[in-house]
């Protein structure tokens, strides 16, 4: 039996490596994912907003309105026709409390049907009203 392995009270060495190319695999992955994820993530209506040079408004936890370009009312994700906006917008901001209402608006709606939604928002008491827009590009 001498020279088939190991006596009984030989231990072996222990090994305090740890194989990180795994841990680094894993990593990689969970990035690509949340590349992809992430632009997909960013929630609201498809809006092509005007372009327009103006501070940045502060982020707030507030109530956002869309109207896309055929003219259909957002309140967030819920689609409401105007109708609809006009009877329950006081309540949804209401219920947002004084965190203020942001206006997004797809450059091709035309004028009137964005000033009828803010006279609705308006005459719900509404007195912080921001008008979303893209920045404009800025070559110098």
């Amino acid at each position: 039996m001498a020279g088939r392995g190991r006596r009984r009270g030989e231990r072996l060495a222990l090994n305090a490596e740890i194989n990180v190319v795994s841990l680094i695999d894993v990593m990689m992955l969970l990035m690509v994912i949340f590349m992809i994820t992430a632009p997909i993530m960013q929630g609201g209506v498809d809006v092509a907003l005007p372009k327009a040079q103006a501070k940045p408004l502060e982020a707030k936890n507030g109530l956002t309105v869309t109207i896309n370009r055929n003219g259909e009312i957002f309140v967030d994700q819920d689609r409401l026709t105007f109708e609809e906006f006009q009877a329950s917008f006081k309540a949804l901001a209401n219920q947002k409390g004084q965190a203020g209402v942001y206006l997004r608006a797809d450059q091709g709606v035309p004028y009137g049907t964005v000033v009828r939604v803010l006279a609705v928002m308006r005459a719900s008491g509404s007195s912080d009203v921001g008008l979303v827009a893209e920045p404009e590009d800025v070559q110098r």
